[in-house]
């Protein structure tokens, strides 16, 4: 597990929008790890966060970087609730999550907003 930055960017929700936002990395050199899209934002974990920054915002994205948990996870079933269950038992709400699963590793690499990041960092060290 560790504390990673995140880019927060808000989306128009109209047909083409993570296509153009993806190419636009991608023509950078910016290879986006992982991915979370919901209605009108995206969440990326990206190979050079400052570069991928500079780019966004000179496109006129609207961005946030947020610092988020990524935890490794055994590629089984009953891995997430396990973790998720941890926190939540001991008062910490999981915000949002997302995910991609590392095959070289046999692992599923989560992504993890949560109300109270120090807690939870102790907690899965635990």
């Amino acid at each position: 597990m560790e504390r990673i930055i995140e880019i927060f960017v808000v989306l128009e929700n109209k047909p083409s929008t993570l296509g153009d936002l993806c190419s636009h990395l991608a023509e950078n050199g910016i290879n986006i790890e992982a991915i979370g899209v919901f209605q009108d934002t995206a969440k990326l974990l990206v190979n050079n966060v400052n570069k991928a920054i500079k780019i966004l915002t000179k496109l006129d994205y609207t961005t946030e970087l947020r610092d988020v948990l990524l935890v490794q996870l055994e590629n089984r079933p009953g891995a997430l609730s396990e973790m998720a269950t941890k926190l939540g038992n001991k008062g910490v709400n999981i915000e949002y999550c997302y995910g991609t699963l590392n095959k070289k590793k046999n692992s599923t690499d989560i992504i993890i907003d949560v109300s109270d990041l120090d807690k939870a960092e102790k907690i899965l060290k635990s």
